[in-house]
């Protein structure tokens, strides 16, 4: 569980996993995300897409989801990679909600590991 997410990065060790868990809240409150669908997307510069992942309930009633990152996405070449996270909820709206800057796209960062299987 190697990462951290700051500004508009999402900075994760190369092969490691990682859980993005949110909580959306409006005014205050959770936000009921029962029908709602979360999906993230890594491209590199060229626009290929490295990953995509879709989210997971935790708590939709309370506005709980989460994205789990594994190994398998996290196993691609060290380095800065392109992307953002919608949400679609059950009336089918689309919210961008990372990065929440609507004139900025985050950083998925890769960072080097050391100990590989061999």
């Amino acid at each position: 569980m190697t990462g951290r997410i700051i500004n508009n990065l999402i900075e994760v060790r190369q092969g490691d996993s990682y859980p993005i868990n949110i909580q959306i809240k409006q005014n205050g409150k959770p936000v009921n995300l029962t029908g709602a669908t979360l999906l993230m997307q890594v491209r590199d510069s060229e626009n290929h897409l490295m990953f995509s992942l879709r989210g997971t309930a935790i708590d939709a009633a309370h506005g709980k989801i989460a994205l789990l990152i594994s190994p398998t996405e996290t196993n691609i070449p060290v380095g800065d990679y392109l992307t953002d996270i919608q949400l679609t909820t059950e009336d089918g709206s689309v919210n961008t909600i990372f990065p929440a800057n609507v004139n900025q796209v985050a950083t998925f960062r890769i960072t080097q590991q050391v100990t590989q299987e061999e």
